[in-house]
């Protein structure tokens, strides 16, 4: 078992250390722009006319969402709360 692990370990030392996709620099303004466009279209989603088929507002919303949920990851790391 000795040699598996030695094997193991030194497998996991020759690996090259993990770098994110995005860049942390870049956290805090990807930040700030998602959650201004999240907080526009929560106002546009308010004030669009009430129909019968709510297509707009779907989409309003549904989009409203993604861009708060990512803006909110992106501020979480931005801190130091890497989730």
């Amino acid at each position: 078992m000795s040699e598996s692990y030695a094997s193991i370990k030194a497998l996991h030392a020759s690996l090259p250390s993990f770098q994110p996709p995005i860049s942390t620099s870049a956290l805090p303004t990807i930040s700030l722009i998602t959650m201004l466009a999240f907080f526009a279209l929560t106002f546009l989603f308010t004030t669009l006319p009430k129909s019968r088929v709510p297509i707009a507002e779907l989409g309003t919303a549904l989009l409203a969402s993604a861009l708060a949920g990512g803006g909110v990851v992106a501020l979480f790391c931005t801190l130091g709360v890497y989730v």
